[in-house]
């Protein structure tokens, strides 16, 4: 994979002006148009109105105007969010012919306020029901990696986490319950972060599970969902210091986890363990025993399938 630019690289060129808004954006879209994953990775574009915002963008940082560090960039967010004037799907046909919302998501609704240009709503896994990233309606993104085998992206946030990885989004909002920012991010490469529920609104969201769904950013980097987060959640910017190594500690669960993984997978992991206990963090492998009752708790679905039961019954 190349290097995917991060919400600072992008920012420095545009307070240098080796670039504009207008030409990002633009590149953005002829990006997604011009590529075989972009009419699946996005459901729907808004074109002529990111173009629009990205001009204006130009001509409020001409005056020196700099709403956040999203100012400007390319954003995408998931199909479950409203925005007013259009139709919400969740990734499925059975919404498609439901009237347009008449309000955006307070969550969309603090992007654009914070500058960030909407290019489009991302694909999504049905209803959000699987971490698969498999859309039977849309079609199913596939990961960057392997391509030409058409590996599966993850999900629920399938498009999203495409969309950071094939640089058609500097940043993605997507959503997470039982792993559906944290997988994309994690099969396409790319970072995902999955924050405490309660500090960014759900309201104006397809819900999958109440008790547990989250909303969240995903980018290049910790630092780039950090920022967004931030905006999302309503606070001031958060600039992240890197504790020292030694400083930290590390549980691992001595089962289930790493059963039936591909060789391949399991190295990467034991060698990426050794190198952070060299260089001077605590490793600590423990036993957690309910890992080992998760299939049998949640034989008929669990909590998450009595929640979206409630919201689909009708």
């Amino acid at each position: 994979m190349t290097h995917i630019p991060t919400v600072y690289d992008l920012q420095k060129k545009l307070i240098n002006a080796e670039i504009t808004s207008e030409q990002l954006v633009s590149d953005t879209l002829n990006r997604i148009q011009n590529s075989d994953e972009g009419n699946i990775v996005f459901t729907q574009l808004y074109a002529d109105q990111a173009l629009q915002q990205a001009r204006a963008s130009d001509a409020l940082r001409a005056t020196g105007i700099k709403r956040s560090s999203l100012e400007g960039l390319p954003v995408s967010i998931k199909d479950l969010f409203d925005v007013s004037g259009q139709v919400t799907t969740a990734g499925s046909v059975v919404l498609a012919k439901s009237a347009p919302v008449t309000e955006t998501a307070p969550v969309v609704q603090r992007l654009i306020d914070a500058g960030a240009i909407i290019v489009g709503r991302t694909n999504m896994t049905e209803f959000a029901f699987s971490g698969l990233g498999i859309n039977p309606h849309y079609g199913s993104p596939s990961s960057p990696w392997d391509r030409g085998n058409k590996r599966i992206s993850g999900g629920s946030s399938s498009g999203a986490g495409v969309a950071v990885a094939d640089q058609m989004s500097v940043m993605s909002l997507g959503t997470d319950t039982g792993g559906s920012i944290r997988i994309p991010a994690a099969f396409c490469g790319i970072t995902g972060f999955k924050p405490t529920a309660r500090l960014i609104p759900s309201t104006g969201s397809v819900p999958l599970s109440y008790s547990m769904d989250s909303s969240g950013p995903l980018a290049a980097s910790v630092q780039c969902c950090a920022t967004s987060f931030s905006i999302m959640a309503g606070i001031p910017e958060i600039t992240l210091q890197a504790p020292k190594v030694s400083n930290l500690r590390f549980a691992i669960p001595d089962s289930i986890i790493l059963d039936d993984a591909e060789p391949y997978v399991v190295h990467v992991f034991e060698q990426t363990i050794k190198a952070i206990e060299t260089a001077g963090a605590k490793i600590d492998y423990i036993s957690i025993p309910e890992f080992e009752k998760l299939a049998y708790i949640n034989r008929k679905g669990g909590l998450t399938a009595a929640e979206a039961w409630f919201w689909h019954r009708n």
